[in-house]
């Protein structure tokens, strides 16, 4: 049995507990949310799959072997320094965040002062469809010792580098072309839904790449961005520091990042406007949610 700390207890972090506790694995989290009444269906999921709930970061990280922050990508930094004078010596401390080199290493930095060993964790897709098997590459100096642990609790993690900062940046730019179709998809394809020229512009696309199917990675882009917008945002204004920390500006990540944080507001206000009623849905027609965004931003 090993004791794990996940803190941050949203998609990520819950579907991380499900994966463990089964294998009786002793797993303790801490999340902000459960400071607020946001927080009751995460007390529910951890009760119902056997999970402790912390009052602090701190408190969390006492005593785990294995530490694993997975919040959003902003809080990379604040969350280590926040867990640090909990941290057992010579624990494990795996970052799972969408952050940037730069924040890495200030984060691993943190960790490492305070006695523990700081591995970079790079995320390299979606997780639901993988769950605690999805691709993640290992980085930094503890990186090859913390691989076998891994392994052995179910992770499929590979070393990418014992050089902090490497792992990051090859998920980093990776997203600038990811969530960089995920926004474009959107504007092109809302767009084209306005002046009633989707189909023109699909069979266009089609020529040009056979091998994609438009209609079920629109539909897909979309679900994706409405649904996790806001986390993507984030993550995708790290890319763009990891752009600019290579000395470029960052014109077309921080233009992602505004296309997706725009998508979260517009879906924030349909699912928590006065009716109560969620005016975002699945679909697997990616014309619907094209026409309800258009409905928003043009309202007749």
């Amino acid at each position: 049995m090993t004791a794990i700390t996940l803190i941050g207890y949203g998609e990520v972090g819950r579907i991380l507990a499900e994966d463990l506790v089964p294998h009786g694995h002793a797993v303790s989290v801490y999340d902000l949310k459960l400071e607020t009444e946001a927080g009751n269906p995460l007390r529910e999921h951890a009760a119902r799959n056997g999970v402790r709930l912390a009052a602090s970061h701190a408190e969390a990280a006492r005593g785990a072997e294995l530490v694993v922050s997975a919040v959003t990508a902003s809080q990379a930094v604040p969350v280590a320094e926040a867990a640090a004078s909990g941290l057992m010596p010579g624990a494990f401390f795996l970052d799972f965040n969408s952050a940037s080199p730069g924040a890495k290493i200030r984060a691993g930095a943190i960790v490492n002062a305070a006695g523990a060993r700081y591995v970079e964790g790079a995320v390299m897709t979606s997780i639901p469809p993988y769950r605690i098997k999805v691709p993640l590459l290992l980085g930094g100096p503890d990186a090859a010792a913390l691989q076998p642990v891994l392994a052995g609790l179910g992770f499929a993690a590979r070393v990418a580098s014992a050089k902090l900062g490497v792992a990051s940046a090859t998920k980093m730019c990776r997203s600038v072309m990811i969530k960089g179709l995920e926004a474009m998809v959107i504007e092109s394809f809302t767009t084209a839904r306005h002046y009633g020229v989707e189909d023109a512009v699909i069979a266009s696309l089609r020529e040009t790449f056979p091998g994609v199917d438009w209609e079920k990675q629109a539909a897909y882009f979309f679900q994706r961005v409405i649904e996790h917008g806001r986390r993507r945002s984030e993550e995708v204004r790290e890319v763009a520091e990891t752009v600019r920390e290579a000395g470029l500006e960052a014109w077309s990540a921080a233009g992602t990042a505004e296309r997706q944080a725009w998508v979260a507001d517009l879906a924030d206000a349909a699912l928590f406007g006065p009716k109560g009623t969620p005016e975002f849905a699945r679909s697997a027609d990616w014309r619907v949610e094209a026409d309800r965004i258009l409905n928003k931003v043009n309202p007749r």
